[in-house]
Formats: C-alpha cells, structure tokens, sequence
C-alpha cells in the first residue's frame, strides 16, 4: 500500500522539534507501507509588495526534498496571502497541490494530517483523482479552526466526503459527527508514547543532571507558551502554589507568543524558582518529566495532548483542564487531578494537592497510553480498509476544486 501524507504539522531541517506527535506515528506507519509526506509549507506570492510573515520567510530557505527522521518529504509552497484569512485557503492549498498530483495519482490512499486546510484539499483532490482519502483530526484543527464560520462552512461541505476521519479522541469524535460526517466513516485513534523516551526514570538522578534541587517540588509546563495554553492562568496560580509548598519550582518548556511576558515574570522570583527553558529537544523534554512531581496542563481547549499522555507514561501525574481529550485522558482520579479552564484558584488548590500528596508512579503509570507502534497499527487497519473498498470514477466538478487541472495528466 502506498500512502502519500498531506499535512502542514511536520517537523524539518529548520524546525526539528515540530510535531513530534505526528512525526512518531507517521515514522511508525512507514515501517507498516511505502510512504512520503507532502509538508505544506507557507508561500507568500507577490512577495515584493506584501508583507511576509517571519516563518513563511524562514522556511523560504527548504530545499525541495528532504529526509526527516527516515521519511522523504516533499515541500508544497503553500499558497498564503497575508490577513485573506481562511476563506481561501483551500482553494489556494489545491493549487499548490497541483504541481504535485503525480505524486497522488499514483499512491492508493491520500492521508491528511489537520481538517483545515489540509484535510479538507486532500478530500477535494483524492475525489478528483479517484483516490481514497482518511483525514485525521488532532485538536485544535476542529476545536479552534472549524469553530470559524469561514472553515466550518466548508468543512462541513467537504469532510463528510472523506473516506473515513480519524480521531484522537472521543470527544473530538462526536465533533466530526456533528459537522456531518457518517459515524459508521469516524475512527477513534488515540496516540500513543516513546517508551523508550518516555518510561518512569529515577526522579533524584534526572534532578542532578538537570540542576534541580533535590528536594525541589516541581511543576512542569511543556508547550506552546500562548494565552490559550493557560500560560498566565499557570504563573497566577504559581504565587498561590509557592505560598503553600516554599520548595515549589515552576519550569516551563517551549516558546510562542507569550515568551516575553513569561520570562520577565520569571525574572521576578529568585533564582531558579520560575525557569523559561524555551523549546528543548524531545530527549530532554523526557528528561525534565522524569524529574518533575506533576505535569500542568491549563489549556482552554485542547484533543488529547501527548505531554498528558507521555507524563503518564512516565508516571508522573498530572492536573490539566476539563477540555477536549483529557477528561478520556484522565478518567482514572488516580492519574491525575481535572480542574476548569480559566481559574487559577481552581488549578492552584489542585497543584497543591498533588504535591502533597502520594503518588504510585507504577499506578500512574498504568493509566497511560499505549505504544505508537500500536497507535500506528490502527491507523494502517483504516488505511488499508478504505483501500479495499470498490472505487467510483472521479467526482464531478465543484465549486473549491477546479476538475480540469485535477483530470489532466502531467505532460512529459
């Protein structure tokens, strides 16, 4: 079987850490298919007389082809025209498919990694071609984007289309149910873990390679440091949290948007009490689970992120917010603790109680995920079950996929 991978979450030369998620479980994939990934990538057109975004001007630098992590990838120069907006993005996403469509005319199954934009051209573009298509939906692609008329509009013209979607989680199941999508088509496909990264470690030794005060009580952040993520949610509930445990640590692993502001409240405390570490490679991030005593997660929306999934499997436990995936997550009391989004008193009382309380990390550990290996298993079995089905002849003509320039072949 041959799969060709349509997505913009992937990792690259100028961004290694990108999407590890997606990353493990496509590399565990590839060892079940023949495999190659088409990354978008954005591309501002006209570039001379717009304004291009610092990261699309960044990535301008990718050669066309590259091997990241054993997989070939492709680079579409993703169509993008600064503050349109969603409303094109799909239309522009096909067209910056097109140089590429041998590539998809010859695989026998498209898989898309995001609903917008991604999923929702790759559905347009495997009808064209009469392929079949799975979308896979992780998060904040339907919790946040397809919360946005523009994209709900049309995702719920083309989604139920696709052969099958995957979800990481129930919740975001009954999403794809709710937008139109047949539920005898909507899989459920938790992620999964490194165990080999990712495994309960001697808490004392990680503390002294890492220069943490052995009987520090650390809390550990790992994400997108952004209002949505809880970040400020996360420092306010600090101050109550070190007003009631004095060795408490704060440390905060990745970059975004709310980076400045997080290190200058760090710089507020004394010395080591608040630690902005910025983006650290996944070996480490490993590292600093093993030795932290609780992973926070304060996220106002989320699917079911994999910090969650691999604190567990470290046997750590975990306080995170009553949003998307988690609640699956986190089913289990002994595991972790679930507070809503957005309160800080809440996500403080609840961080305190962990501290002080007592975890069995084997417990903790058991109501963990399972392995990619598994998670990449139950992804071929929908792959290779869309495959199995009699095609129809390409699709007729609609309005978001120009039919000529998806039936003509490639001249030579």
């Amino acid at each position: 079987m041959r799969v060709v991978v349509v997505t913009k979450i992937f990792p690259s030369s100028l961004e290694p850490l990108s999407a590890p998620f997606n990353r493990q479980q496509i590399a565990e994939l590839g060892r079940r298919c023949d495999l190659e990934v088409l990354e978008a990538v954005p591309h501002v057109p006209l570039a001379h007389a717009l304004s291009v975004p610092p990261r699309a001007a960044r990535l301008a630098a990718l050669p066309a082809h590259e091997r990241v992590h054993g997989i070939d990838v492709t680079y579409v120069r993703q169509l993008y025209v600064p503050r349109v907006g969603l409303s094109v993005a799909v239309p522009l996403y096909l067209a910056s498919l097109l140089p590429h469509r041998e590539k998809l005319r010859a695989a026998d199954v498209l898989l898309a990694t995001w609903a917008y934009p991604d999923g929702c051209a790759a559905v347009l573009a495997a009808r064209a071609l009469g392929k079949p298509c799975v979308v896979k939906v992780h998060g904040s692609d339907v919790n946040v984007v397809l919360r946005r008329r523009a994209a709900r509009g049309v995702a719920a013209r083309v989604l139920p289309k696709a052969d099958a979607v995957v979800a990481v989680s129930r919740p975001l199941a009954e999403a794809m149910v709710g937008l139109g999508v047949p539920r005898a088509r909507v899989h459920l496909v938790a992620n999964g873990v490194d165990g080999a990264l990712f495994h309960p470690r001697d808490r004392d030794e990680e503390r002294r390679a890492l220069d943490l005060p052995e009987d520090a009580r650390v809390v550990l952040f790992v994400g997108r440091l952004e209002p949505q993520k809880g970040v400020r949610e996360l420092l306010a509930a600090f101050e109550r949290v070190r007003a009631r445990v004095p060795q408490a640590v704060l440390v905060l692993v990745g970059d975004g948007v709310s980076g400045h502001e997080v290190r200058g409240r760090a710089s507020a405390w004394p010395s080591g009490v608040v630690r902005a570490l910025g983006a650290r490679p996944h070996d480490e991030v490993a590292r600093w689970v093993g030795a932290c005593d609780v992973l926070a997660l304060p996220s106002w929306a989320e699917g079911t992120p994999n910090v969650v999934l691999e604190a567990l499997a470290s046997g750590r436990p975990v306080v995170a917010t009553r949003v998307g995936g988690i609640p699956d997550v986190l089913s289990d009391e002994r595991a972790g603790l679930l507070v809503p989004p957005k309160d800080a008193r809440a996500l403080a009382d609840a961080l305190v109680s962990v501290l002080h309380g007592t975890w069995d990390e084997n417990v903790v550990r058991a109501c963990g995920p399972r392995s990619w290996v598994e998670s990449a298993a139950a992804l071929h079995e929908v792959l290779e079950a869309v495959t199995e089905r009699p095609r129809s002849a390409p699709s007729e003509a609609r309005e978001e996929a120009p039919p000529s320039a998806w039936r003509t072949p490639a001249r030579t």
